[in-house]
């Protein structure tokens, strides 16, 4: 065990320097990346298309290329997935993440390239505990195994060529290497499995009985996995199944909602939690203090940012900067491009600068309304389609309406006020049209719905008439210019309209 703390403790060092260096000289690094991903897809599609051989700066870049969406990109991603390579990245790719949350379609499926896999995702890795065993030295982490909860993924074959879709987590798993593969827990059958139910099932019964010392996952799933593996044992807190877990390393959703339910099953004191930012369009930012939960924005796992203040967003004057011009405390939205092949890409996330050295941020939501409470990604596209296909089962009319997120009890669920023109003459059918018309539009939405295991079934409450009206007038929006806001993570708008009821 000593040639084993000898070799991470030099690696950690390698590596804290090298973050270090990036803190110190950002505007260079990211040139640099900037560099490297222009000439390397000087020769695809999407790099003749635009000149990418010709262009010699990031203003050049900004002058040529778009922004987009996955709605623009769809198309060529589309051809990638049947087996065309050198659209937009030079290098084959035989990896989609699939994700959803986009008008588009029921999902996403972002390109993962070798090179995003192994300099981007894995790095990021690897990052994530050198930084957590340089803050916290005295870590046991590696006496124990760590417990990862991702998803599935499945192994598609076009044109003799196999590819696989799947969430990011199932990628990455597919391809960690041995010795990872051998610290991590349940076995990787286990981990990718498709069917939820079965899948925790399984997942408790496994490694109840391990030495575990970590957890990571996205918060909601990972308390039911801890629930039922609490109940299985018959214990009452986790440290008594697992005397040596020390961490979780989490992500994808925001923590805060479920802190208290993991102290009550948890011992604070012999707990840390630490955040992460990663989604399936590249690994963005690390906690790197004990004391914050800020991110610290990691600049060479190449990808390039831009970014564009919200309030331009729907302006056709908006301009994007880069890291030199960002003001702490402005609300951006994140582009990127990145090492596979996504070009002046809008994520969708918004973010605020807490620091600038180095730079920190703090994740502050979507670009567009949306609920997202344990990783579902509603939003108001998916929300309205779904309403029209519950009018039209059930002969209603609605004229207003918003929702947010209910936590109540320890459950989870969606909170809609609706204000109907014509009230549905069955409204429980209504509910529940809605809700499976909720799920064929939205698989994150789906999969949390699964059983009840995460997300409770919506709760619909009926207004009077011109319950809406009021709200407005009483807040002094009334006019062409005001709307009511559809969905929201925070139930500010709801409680007060539930005032009026």
């Amino acid at each position: 065990m000593a040639f084993v703390n000898s070799v991470l403790n030099w690696w950690i060092k390698k590596r804290i320097h090298q973050i270090e260096l990036f803190n110190k000289y950002p505007v260079d690094v990211q040139n640099e990346v900037f560099k490297k991903l222009i000439t390397a897809a000087s020769e695809t599609e999407w790099g003749k298309k635009y000149g990418y051989s010709s262009i010699n700066s990031v203003s050049d870049y900004q002058n040529r290329v778009p922004i987009s969406s996955y709605k623009d990109i769809k198309p060529m991603v589309d051809r990638l997935r049947k087996g065309e390579q050198n659209i937009l990245w030079h290098e084959e790719i035989t990896w989609f993440a699939k994700s959803s949350g986009t008008t588009a379609g029921k999902s996403k499926f972002i390109p993962v390239s070798p090179s995003a896999l192994e300099d981007c995702h894995f790095k990021g890795g690897k990052d994530m505990l050198a930084i957590y065993f340089n803050l916290y030295p005295e870590s046991e982490f590696f006496e124990g195994k760590s417990l990862v909860m991702g998803g599935s993924r499945n192994i598609l074959e076009i044109s003799n060529t196999q590819y696989i879709e799947g969430d990011l987590s199932a990628i990455i798993m597919h391809n960690l290497p041995f010795w990872a593969q051998f610290k991590r827990t349940p076995s990787l059958t286990i981990a990718l499995m498709d069917e939820w139910e079965n899948k925790l099932e399984l997942m408790a019964e496994s490694t109840m009985n391990h030495n575990v010392s970590s957890i990571s996952g996205v918060p909601s799933w990972m308390l039911v996995l801890l629930r039922k593996i609490l109940k299985k044992s018959g214990k009452s807190n986790l440290h008594e199944v697992w005397p040596n877990l020390e961490v979780f390393f989490h992500g994808g959703i925001n923590f805060e909602p479920y802190r208290e339910q993991y102290n009550s099953i948890i011992d604070p004191s012999r707990m840390v939690y630490s955040n992460t930012y990663n989604a399936s369009e590249g690994f963005f930012a690390i906690q790197d203090q004990r004391d914050s939960t800020d991110l610290l924005l990691i600049l060479d796992y190449g990808i390039f940012y831009e970014f564009l203040p919200t309030s331009e967003m729907d302006s056709s004057d908006g301009k994007a900067i880069t890291l030199e011009d960002v003001v702490i405390g402005v609300n951006y939205t994140m582009i990127i491009s990145t090492n596979a092949g996504l070009w002046r890409y809008v994520i969708g996330d918004t973010i605020v600068f807490t620091s600038i050295h180095p730079f920190r941020i703090r994740i502050t939501g979507r670009v567009k309304n949306f609920m997202n409470a344990v990783g579902e990604e509603v939003i108001i596209d998916n929300a309205e389609k779904a309403f029209a296909i519950a009018c039209g089962k059930t002969g209603a009319t609605i004229s207003d309406y918003t929702a947010a997120p209910l936590f109540a009890n320890d459950e989870v669920m969606h909170q809609w006020l609706i204000e109907f023109e014509k009230e549905p003459e069955d409204s429980e059918f209504f509910k529940d049209a809605f809700d499976n018309a909720l799920k064929s539009l939205n698989s994150d939405y789906e999969a949390k719905r699964y059983h009840d295991l995460v997300l409770k079934p919506p709760m619909i409450i009926s207004l009077n008439n011109n319950t809406f009206y009021n709200w407005m007038k009483m807040r002094n929006k009334l006019g062409g210019q005001n709307k009511v806001p559809r969905l929201s993570g925070s139930r500010e708008y709801v409680e007060e309209i539930l005032k009026m009821k």
